[in-house]
């Protein structure tokens, strides 16, 4: 026994097979009782590496993503952390769970309100409770904020790794909890007058499921992903991580202590071992060829005007609103324009140079066409005016749009969706 459990390839093929009982009916009692008297315990790394094996040999991701509750309630108890890496107090993992910690508190004062109303009489008036719990409903929304951090920001260092099951499974059990939480605001929609009874229906049947979706995921963040992440990512990428943050917010918690990693500098940190000839935006980067085509395809058109009035930029969509041609580029946008127009022209662009005005909007018909034609001021960070952008659309088929499309149907709208 001492062997298998010091080879790591027999302990995931137990587990591998352990876990598939749970997909044939078995229950997790049953499961981790039987894990923990062959196994003792399970590094929360090969949980992991089990569940990608799983999805790669063919079983379905809606069948993991299914049971994906059962084997946290298999494992619990078995799980070993013992090698799991120091949290250092500011890093992205330590806010994740300072959230999860938030988290927790709104649930039990809100599980304390539900104890209330088990011991009152059905009949009785709840709405008071029934607010209070909606308040609690509402701070837990926040969990939005972390959720969208960690599939937009931690995901994809995990993927780039080959580790695609487990973020995909994780992903869909978000999903499933931000359904949770839309079918329970919505019982507020309609009214905000409950007896007890009422009271209690409504939290048996969609507040106590929600709760429990949010506590297993914390379980999950806790003692396999976030362990997971902090041996997977280096400082560079968790430097990051942090760094995109504020771009999305926090839930519930507010950081006081910035990380800052030892040896880990901001340009070193921006070096991502991507070709050479890729453009390299804040936001990301792509190949020439992959930014024109995406600034072709966009459905309007584009011109740029540097500070100088020159203009140097068109895109070239398969659908053209205005003649444009090669030879205006270099060209002053004065000169790009009728006579009688040219004062207009003036005007939008000496009031963006000034800061007066940052945009100016017109829609005309043309040929039949509802066009919308706009400018913008372009200015860099400290607000030094950069260049003016055009962007004219042709809004007639969006125009007539009503009702919704939720159904797929290839091409451009036309008329009413319904």
């Amino acid at each position: 026994m001492s062997e298998l459990l010091e080879n790591a390839a027999a302990r995931k093929a137990i587990l591998k097979e352990m876990i598939l009982k749970l997909h044939q009916g078995d229950t997790a009692d049953a499961v981790r009782s039987r894990l923990i008297q062959t196994l003792g315990s399970v590094p929360y790394a090969e949980v992991v590496e089990v569940e990608q094996e799983l999805m790669n040999e063919g079983l379905p991701r809606e069948e993991i993503l299914k049971l994906c509750d059962l084997h946290s309630q298999a494992m619990k108890g078995a799980l070993d952390l013992s090698s799991a890496k120091p949290i250092p107090p500011g890093h992205p993992v330590h806010t994740f769970i300072e959230e999860n910690r938030a988290l927790s508190w709104e649930i039990g004062e809100a599980e304390k309100v539900a104890a209330t109303l088990s011991t009152l009489d059905d009949g009785s008036e709840a709405s008071d409770l029934m607010m209070s719990l909606r308040r609690h409903l509402h701070a837990l929304t926040d969990v939005d904020k972390h959720y969208r951090r960690k599939e937009n920001l931690l995901f994809p260092y995990l993927e780039s790794r080959g580790i695609e099951g487990p973020p995909t499974v994780m992903w869909g059990k978000d999903d499933e909890i931000r359904s949770l939480m839309k079918d329970a605001l919505a019982v507020f929609e309609t009214t905000d007058t409950f007896t007890v009874g009422e009271a209690k229906i409504v939290f048996e049947s969609l507040f106590s499921p929600l709760f429990s979706a949010i506590s297993e995921m914390i379980y999950k963040e806790e003692h396999i992903l976030f362990p997971m992440c902090m041996d997977t990512l280096n400082d560079s990428e968790w430097m990051a991580i942090a760094d995109q943050s504020l771009e999305i917010g926090f839930c519930l918690y507010d950081p006081t202590i910035q990380w800052k990693p030892e040896g880990v500098t901001l340009k070193e940190k921006e070096q991502t071992g991507e070709p050479a000839d890729r453009v390299r935006l804040p936001s990301g980067s792509m190949t020439p060829g992959e930014l024109t085509a995406i600034l072709n395809t966009i459905p309007f058109d584009l011109t740029f005007v540097d500070a100088e009035d020159t203009v140097r930029y068109f895109t070239q969509g398969r659908e053209r609103i205005f003649d444009r041609n090669r030879a205006i580029l270099g060209r002053k946008v004065q000169l790009c324009h009728p006579p009688s127009s040219v004062h207009i022209v003036e005007r939008i662009l000496s009031d963006f140079k000034a800061g007066r005005e940052d945009q100016a909007s017109f829609w005309i018909e043309l040929k039949g066409k509802f066009i919308m034609i706009q400018y913008f001021a372009l200015r860099d960070e400290p607000g030094n005016y950069l260049g003016t952008l055009e962007v004219s659309q042709d809004l007639t088929s969006r125009r007539a749009l009503t009702g919704e499309r939720r159904l797929l149907k290839y091409g451009d709208p036309e008329g009413s969706s319904l």
